[in-house]
This record gives C-alpha cells, sequence and structure tokens, in this order.
C-alpha cells in the first residue's frame, strides 16, 4: 500500500494550488452560525477536547481513510488534461476501488463545480448554492488568487476551516506512515499514536504549536481509549493505569517520540494493548475513536461539511460525492447507517436551528431523515443505540416543544409558515420516542393511544392557557392605565374581549395548520378558552356579594363570549362522528344571566351589613394617630366616607329603575352606620366630671402650727391617691391621650362637613339618574342625613370639654392642684401651671382643625378659671391666704388670662371676660377683712334660711356655682383665711377641725 502514500499531497493541485509559507502560524477561521442553547445529544466528553480538536481530529481520519482508498483527481472538463497528472489527488472512488483507473475516465472527468444535480438534495429537497460565493473563495483557502476547489480533498479542506500548512502537515506524516502498513487496513491502525511518531517539532513553525498538537492527540488517545472505549475496561487493566500515568505526565511535559524512543515504545505498548482488544467482531481493527460518544461527536464534524461555509443554509453541490467520503470514515469510527441517519438527522436539525430558523428546506430534510430513524428504530432494540436515539428525539422534541407548547408567542404572521414543519418535526419525534422508546407504550395496544392527536390536544391546551394568561395581564394593565379615563371597563370584561379576538385569531391562523394532526383542533381551543375564562368568571361571580355596574359589565360581556365560543366549537366539529357533543361537554355555562337577576337581590342590605361591620372592625383598630394624614382625621373616618361615597355612586350607575324609590332606604342605612361611627367613636373618652377631682372635707386654719407642712404633705398625697382613682379608667390606653382626643374632634369635624357635601352629590346624582323625576330632586330635605350630624355636634361639644379638664385637671394636676399655692402662696404662684398650659395650647393649635380650634381653647381656659376657682376654694388644708395674698392671687389670675389672649393673637377679649367672670366677682373676696366676711356670710345665709338660720347658723351645701353672694363660697373663703379672727368663728360657729 506504499503507493497510496506518496509525494502528492492529497486532493492537491500543482496548478493551482498556493500554499500558505512555512513560517506562518495556521488558525482555524471561524464559523458564522449563531450559538444556540442546544447542547449536541450525541453526548458530552469528558475529556478538555473542544470542538476544534475535535474537528482537527476528524480531519486526520478522514485524510486517512481517503489516502488508502486509491482515489483519483476529479477536474473538470476544460481542465482534464491538465489535471491527468494528479493520478494520486482523492477521488471518489470506493476504498474497494484499488487499481488505478485511467485519469480519463468518464469517472473522474466530473468537476466539483458543474457537477449534475444531487440525489441527496434532491431526496431531501435542499437548495444549492446558487448565485453566491463557493467554497473557496472567501477566507480559509489560502493567502494569494482565489481560487475554486478541484478535489474533494480541498472541499473538505476548505469546508472544514482547516489552514493549508495543517493539511500539508498530515498528509506528510500519512505518507511516512503509509510505507510502515504494506498490506495493513487504515482501520488497524492508531493514527494519534502514528501521527505523534511521525510528526516532530521541526514539521511546526514552533516549540508552543507542537506542543499543543502533542497535547491534542494524547486527549485524543485518552477519549478513545480510557474515557469513552468501545470495548468497556477493566479497573485493574494495567495499561490502562500506564497509559493514563503517561498522558498525564505528558500533558505536564512533552514526551519524545522517536520512534525507537523508551517513552514512545512504553506508550506504544500500553495504547496497543488498550485498541486491540475485541468486541467480539473477529476482526483486526483497532478500537481507538469508535467509543460513544466520541465516534459520534467526530462523524458530527465530517457531517457539517455537506453545508455551504459561505451559505450556510446551503449544502454544497457536491454533497453526493463528498458524503461518500465521510461514509469512508464509518470503518474508523464504528458508525452504521443507523448511527448515521441519527446523527444526520441532528445535523440538519441543527443547522436549522442555528441559521435562524429560516431555512425551512432544512426542516423538511431533517423530519424526513426522521423516517428513516423511524425505521431504524422499529429494527433494532440495541441498548447503545437506543440511549442515543432518546437524547437526540428528546432534544429535538424539547426544542419543538419549547416553541409549540407556547406557539403564539413563537408565531405570527411573519414567520407562520414555519409552524407547520416544526409541528410535523415535534410529532414524528413524540411518536418514535412513545412507539419505540417507551416501555409502558408496548404494553399498550397501538389503537389506544394517539401519539400525534395527543401532542397536538396538549400544544393547543398549553399555548392558549398562556396566550390567556397574557391576555389577562394586558387587561390588567389596560384596567390601569384607563382608570383616570370615563367609564373604564371592568378587567373580566376586557378579558372576554381579548379572549373573544384571541379565538377568532385562533380559528383563522393556527387552526388550519393543527387541523393536519387534530380534526377539532378549533373546538379544543375555543374549549380551553372557556376553561380559562370559566376559572375567573366563577371566582368572580362568587366574590361578588352586590350587584355594581362593573359585575353587570362583566356578567354581561361574559355572556356574550360563551355563546361566541360555543359558536366555534359546534361549527368545528359539524363533521365529527360525536356532533362536537364531548367538546361541548367541556363547557359548562357559566350562567351569567342568573347571576345578574339573583345579584340585583339584598343589594342594599348587603352594602349597610358589610359597612356596619367595617365601623366595629376598624373602630377596635383605630390608634387615633395624629400622625396618619396631614388633615389629621382618623384613617377609619377617611375611608368610611369613601365607601358610603362609593356606594352612593355604584347605587347610581346599578342598571335598575328605581333608584328615587330606594334612596331613603339607603340614606337612612347610611346615616345609621355614620351615626354608629360617632357614638362609638366618642364613648370611653370621658367627660367634664371625670376629671374634677372630688372637694375634700371643710377644715379651718390652724394659725402657726408647727405641724402644718406635714399635714400638707399628707393631704396632697391624700388627694392624689383620690384623683388618681377616679381617672384610672383614662390610664394605660394612649388612644385617650390629648393629641387622640383631638383626633377624634377632627374626625367628628370633617364627618359633619362632609354630610353636606354627600347630601349635595345626592341631588345631583338624581338629576344625572335617567329614571328619576323633577319632584325626585326638587324636595331637597327628604335627601338630608338626620341623625349623624346632630351626632357630631354632641361629639365635638362632649369631646372639646373632655380635653379641656383632662389637661388642667389630670395632666397639670402637678401644677395645678399639686402645686399651686401650696403652703406659701408667694413661693408657689402661677407660672409653673403657665408654662405647662402654653406647652399644651400649642400642641391644640398644632392638632385641631381651625374651625374647632377656638372651641376647644375657649373650653380650656373656663377648666382653667375653674381650677383656679377650685384650688382658691377648695384647695385643701395644704392651702391658707392671707389678705396680703390677694394682690399674688390677682397678678397671677391677670397672668393666666393674658396667656389666653396672647396679645391679641388668642382668644377675643370679650369671650374671655365672659369666661372669666366668676373668678372676678369672687377675687374681691380675699382682699376683704375677715371681719367683714363673717357680716356677708351671715347676711346671705339668714337671707337664704329666713328666721329658722337665726339661733344656729346652719353649713350651706356645696353647689359648685361660685358666687360672691353665695354662703358657701363666702364660707370657703374664711376656711382658707390665715387668720386668728376666721378661725375662731369657724370653730365656735361649726366645730371645723384644722387638719383631715
Amino acid at each position: 500500500m506504499a503507493h497510496l502514500f506518496r509525494d502528492l499531497s492529497l486532493g492537491h493541485s500543482k496548478r493551482e494550488s498556493t500554499p500558505l509559507p512555512l513560517q506562518t502560524k495556521p488558525r482555524m477561521l471561524p464559523s458564522k452560525l449563531t450559538s444556540t442553547d442546544l447542547q449536541s445529544p450525541l453526548g458530552q466528553l469528558a475529556s478538555q477536547l473542544t470542538d476544534s480538536d475535535l474537528r482537527l481530529t476528524a480531519y486526520d481520519v478522514f485524510l486517512a481513510v481517503c489516502r488508502t482508498s486509491s482515489s483519483k483527481p476529479l477536474s473538470s472538463s476544460a481542465s482534464a488534461s491538465a489535471s491527468a497528472s494528479n493520478s494520486d489527488s482523492l477521488g471518489y472512488n470506493s476504498p474497494s476501488q484499488n487499481n488505478n483507473h485511467s485519469p480519463n475516465s468518464p469517472a473522474l472527468q466530473r468537476s466539483l463545480t458543474s457537477a449534475a444535480a444531487s440525489k441527496m438534495k434532491k431526496a431531501f429537497g435542499l437548495k444549492s448554492p446558487g448565485s453566491k460565493k463557493s467554497p473557496g473563495s472567501g477566507p480559509g483557502s489560502g493567502e494569494g488568487k482565489s481560487k475554486r476547489p478541484t478535489t474533494v480533498g480541498e472541499l473538505m479542506r476548505i469546508q472544514m476551516r482547516i489552514p493549508e500548512t495543517v493539511d500539508s502537515r498530515v498528509r506528510r506524516a500519512l505518507l511516512r506512515i503509509g510505507g510502515g502498513l504494506v498490506g495493513r487496513r487504515i482501520e488497524s491502525v492508531v493514527l494519534p499514536l502514528e501521527l505523534l511518531q511521525q510528526l516532530k517539532q521541526s514539521d511546526f513553525t514552533d516549540q508552543q504549536e507542537y506542543d499543543a498538537w502533542q497535547k491534542r492527540n494524547l486527549k485524543v488517545l485518552e477519549a478513545g481509549l480510557l474515557l469513552h472505549p468501545r470495548v468497556s475496561l477493566d479497573k485493574s487493566n494495567n495499561a490502562s493505569q500506564r497509559l493514563r500515568q503517561i498522558i498525564h505526565a505528558a500533558l505536564d511535559r512533552p514526551i519524545e517520540t522517536g520512534k525507537n524512543n523508551e517513552s514512545m515504545q512504553v506508550l506504544r505498548s500500553a495504547v496497543m494493548s488498550l485498541a486491540s482488544r475485541s468486541d467480539g467482531s473477529f476482526s483486526d481493527s483497532c478500537h481507538w475513536a469508535d467509543g460513544i460518544p466520541l465516534n459520534l461527536r467526530l462523524y458530527e464534524m465530517l457531517l457539517e461539511t455537506c453545508f455551504d461555509i459561505n451559505d450556510e443554509t446551503s449544502i454544497v453541490e457536491e454533497v453526493d460525492e463528498l458524503m461518500e467520503h465521510i461514509k469512508k470514515t464509518w470503518v474508523v469510527l464504528g458508525i452504521n447507517q443507523m448511527l448515521h441517519n441519527l446523527c444526520f438527522t441532528w445535523v440538519l436539525f441543527h443547522r436549522f436551528v442555528a441559521t435562524g430558523q429560516v431555512e425551512m428546506d432544512l426542516l423538511y430534510a431533517a423530519d424526513g431523515q426522521l423516517a428513516e430513524v423511524a425505521k431504524d428504530a422499529k429494527a433494532t432494540k440495541d441498548p447503545d443505540y437506543s440511549k442515543i436515539l432518546s437524547s437526540t428525539l428528546t432534544s429535538v422534541l424539547g426544542w419543538a416543544e419549547k416553541r409549540l407548547l407556547a406557539y403564539h408567542d413563537t408565531f405570527d404572521s411573519g414567520n407562520i409558515y414555519t409552524m407547520q414543519g416544526i409541528v410535523s418535526l415535534g410529532v414524528s419525534a413524540a411518536k418514535i420516542l412513545v412507539e419505540d422508546v417507551s416501555t409502558e407504550y408496548r404494553r399498550k395496544r397501538k389503537g389506544e393511544v394517539d401519539v400525534a392527536r395527543n401532542r397536538i390536544d396538549t400544544y393547543i391546551r398549553s399555548s392558549l392557557r398562556t396566550a390567556f394568561a397574557q391576555r389577562m395581564e394586558k387587561a390588567d394593565s389596560s384596567r390601569r392605565a384607563s382608570k383616570n379615563q370615563p367609564n373604564p371597563l371592568p378587567v373580566l370584561a376586557i378579558l372576554a374581549k381579548d379572549v373573544g379576538e384571541l379565538a377568532v385569531h385562533e380559528t383563522k391562523v393556527f387552526s388550519p395548520i393543527l387541523k393536519g394532526w387534530h380534526p377539532l383542533a378549533a373546538g379544543i381551543a375555543v374549549a380551553t378558552l372557556h376553561s380559562c375564562y370559566a376559572n375567573e368568571i366563577k371566582q368572580f361571580i362568587s366574590g361578588i356579594m352586590e350587584l355594581t355596574p362593573d359585575a353587570v359589565q362583566v356578567l354581561r360581556a361574559a355572556d356574550k363570549l360563551e355563546k361566541d365560543l360555543v359558536q366555534i366549537a359546534v361549527e368545528d366539529a359539524v363533521d365529527s362522528e360525536d356532533g362536537g357533543k364531548a367538546i361541548i361537554r367541556e363547557m359548562p355555562p357559566y350562567e351569567a344571566e342568573t347571576a345578574i337577576a339573583n345579584l340585583v337581590k339584598g343589594w342594599i342590605k348587603t352594602r349597610l351589613d358589610r359597612l356596619k361591620e367595617w365601623v366595629d372592625r376598624n373602630l377596635q383598630q383605630e390608634v387615633w394617630n395624629p400622625q396618619a394624614n396631614q388633615e389629621g382625621y382618623a384613617p377609619s373616618a377617611v375611608e368610611i366616607l369613601r365607601i358610603i361615597d362609593e356606594t352612593l355612586d355604584a347605587f347610581f350607575q346599578l342598571p335598575i329603575p328605581t333608584h328615587p324609590a330606594l334612596l331613603p332606604d339607603l340614606m337612612a342605612g347610611l346615616d345609621k352606620c355614620l351615626q354608629n361611627y360617632v357614638m362609638k367613636a366618642k364613648s370611653g373618652c370621658g367627660t367634664r366630671s371625670t376629671y374634677i377631682p372630688t372637694m375634700p372635707a371643710l377644715t379651718r386654719c390652724e394659725i402657726g402650727s408647727k405641724f402644718q407642712g406635714v399635714w400638707k404633705k399628707k393631704e396632697k398625697s391624700q388627694n392624689s391617691q383620690k384623683r388618681n382613682s377616679q381617672v384610672a379608667t383614662m390610664n394605660g390606653d394612649n388612644s385617650f391621650g390629648i393629641p387622640q382626643l383631638c383626633v377624634r374632634i377632627n374626625t367628628f369635624h370633617c364627618i359633619r362637613s362632609e354630610m353636606d357635601v354627600l347630601e349635595k352629590r345626592i341631588i345631583t346624582h338624581l338629576r344625572n339618574c335617567e329614571s328619576a323625576h323633577v319632584e325626585d330632586f326638587s324636595n331637597g330635605l327628604s335627601k338630608k342625613f338626620e341623625l349623624t350630624p346632630s351626632a357630631c355636634v354632641e361629639g365635638v361639644q362632649l369631646l372639646s370639654e373632655a380635653v379641656a379638664y383632662k389637661i388642667v385637671f389630670h395632666d397639670l394636676s402637678h401644677v395645678l392642684w399639686d402645686g399651686l399655692y401650696v403652703g406659701e402662696p408667694s413661693s408657689s404662684r402661677i407660672d409653673p401651671l403657665l408654662q405647662e398650659l402654653e406647652r399644651n395650647l400649642l400642641i391644640i393649635s398644632e392638632t385641631v382643625h381651625e374651625r374647632v380650634r377656638t372651641r376647644i381653647i375657649t373650653d380650656i381656659m373656663k377648666a382653667s378659671c375653674d381650677g383656679f376657682l377650685l384650688v382658691l376654694l377648695a384647695g385643701g388644708p395644704s392651702r391658707a391666704f392671707s389678705r396680703q395674698d390677694s394682690q399674688i392671687i390677682e397678678d397671677d389670675f391677670k397672668a393666666l388670662k393674658d396667656l389666653f389672649w396672647a396679645n391679641g393673637d388668642g382668644l377675643p377679649a370679650d369671650l374671655i371676660d365672659k369666661f372669666s367672670s366668676t373668678v372676678r366677682g369672687v377675687l374681691p373676696l380675699f382682699r376683704t377683712d375677715s371681719e367683714s366676711l363673717i357680716e356677708r356670710f351671715r347676711r346671705v345665709t339668714l337671707e337664704t334660711y329666713g328666721s329658722s338660720a337665726r339661733s344656729r347658723l346652719p353649713l350651706p351645701p356645696t353647689s359648685g356655682q361660685w358666687n360672691p353672694t353665695e354662703p358657701n363660697t363666702l364660707l370657703r373663703v374664711l376656711c382658707y383665711r390665715n387668720d386668728e379672727t376666721a378661725s375662731k368663728f369657724l370653730k365656735k360657729t361649726y366645730n371645723l377641725p384644722k387638719k383631715l
């Protein structure tokens, strides 16, 4: 066989070849294919071989097997004589044709570039590159003048993007190898091993290129003999362990590969020991590249060369000749016709995907090749083949179903033509998987499973569910976008319209294609849409507790959609065996009309009951936070007013003719709900009397007692305990703090103001109501809320007093009741009280609505005056006043009034005078001498009780209505008069004690 590896490089023409300069580093030229998310199902290699490594190795195998097939050059008729001398070039002959043919024989006169139309392309309907550049005219064919390949070998080099320097080097090595292979076939050679021995560092441009080349071949040996061997390895195999050690060492440090080199001899011994193991075929073949998946990946690289590198969607013109030579690698790679069919199916399919899914010829060719795969699958049960078959078909089916399970997202008017091919491919793959791979299918009778129909059914239902979900999201977005527009449609009404349009689009665009596999494609589609919408509409109906305009719109839209969908299903099933009954059974009615009729009943009662529950629940949760909003209202009040407003709007939008007649019932119910809110909001807040302390029993001053301070301290403690017990219900609950009470007052004022707004709005609604008459809205008195306004006024009044007296008698008790004038009046004056009052007035001003602010401040002034008098007239034994203290008292009271006047910015002067008149009437008594007070007391007591009081003056009861002419007021001034005359009078007349 030495004559097969002579001087001329394989497939090269001396006349036209222009090799790269020797010192130019070869480079692998990039492919224009786009990356895909498809991983090769032919198997992933455990070694670190790149696609470039696999391509180079595949080319080595191709050259080796074709060099041994006695091929001749293929030249055009125009240059036949010029090419006659290239008798050793790669030709179109099979390995069995070892005799030398005449260069002028008909078989050798066929030009690669003008060959007759390919049988393969005819069979698959594949297109040729046409007028585009032919292989070799672009980059990769060497430098200098562009040329067309004249031989299959040159065509393969260009197609595999192999630089000429690499090609020439491999050819030289093969020529050297040929001298030692006389009488042996190429399949008995371990090609990487021979190449390692034949090529030296001097054959490469530099050491780096040589090291990379050596490592690649060692990795190929590792992959073919250790990682993916044809014949399984025994773990105890010494040769495998030795080879693994050699390869791993060589990957770190290149080995010497001379023929007589010891390391090379050890490598050869280990390699041949492993490669020569029999697979039971009784042949002398070496098994180094025929283990799965290495062989399949190498073969995949070779099959990829059938596509034109300048038009990667087209098959080269010379595909028949190219394929014939590619098949010669079967003996080395362990490929058979079944594996070829499967690999070629994958390559065609992957090329369709990688080139943008636009060349339908590729898809149809892959589908056609699947027919051959289906025949193979039925003819063999080889487990290795079945595994690759399952992996490949699963990958194809997964890709197809990713598009078909949501085909509305995948296909449109621009690419709908691809859908039929993808459906056909997916169904074909599914049929093989189910019928020939699945064990479950074999247990069933064939007639029980219609794979194609089942898959199409799945695709339709899945895609339409996805499309429905998208339409629903779109409808929701549309609703949000149109919320500021007048009368925006409810989401489900929008959805019903969109689903109807989707159904029409489905029957016009997709159903005609899918009917080829499922006769009821349109019926399945509308039944799916009906079911999807049914889930939403039934949930909607079950959630409606009242009839609203939106509900009516939705239910009417649902009714129309249902009729349209049923009509499509009936028309689609007119020729079916059951007349479409099975499809119709999948479409139980929505009963929208019945729902509309039922919802009208009890509309008002339902709304009012829900509002009452809402009031009770939200008042329990309300914290009356002043920072809840800018206005200082309770959020619950804002919400209840919003609900009432919405309820009235919804009421007037109801499609009923009796708005005026039902309005009084609705208004009465709303009025009661609001009144209930106000009553519950003010309950538990206390009143004026809640905070006023109990007056201590009357005593008289003990003049100059050294125990006076002790009694004062004890009295202070007792009074504090009494007062604390009276307001115990207020403590520990910050919802009754001053800011919180102010929020309640603001809230009542807000509700009262909104009542007028609501009443005017109701009149406007009536004017715009088609069913109303003039008399229905002309009488405005009958359209008013009666209970809530008075409840709000009463609530503001009650809480305003509660706030005032709580501040004065509870919050400021430490500076009023426990501090003012206790002990020596001159050292316990009113300044601390004024400071605290001013701080509280500031809080009130910032918290309370301006329309009720004056009222509360006025009540605080009244409470302050009451507190001031209570300290003077019922302050207990800890206080005592002399006539000289009267000026201090009068000055302090003036300071108190000035606080509320605030230099003209506070309360009006006439209002201050009005509510301070009682204090002004009583204060002169503190300046009056004791004898005059006693005389005045005797006189008014006799005037009050008549002659019965002459013998003994009765003790006048405490009325709390202080007045300079009232006996109890005069008596109390004497009780707190710090002089001997008053004390003796009280001792003699009433025997009052000096302490409690």
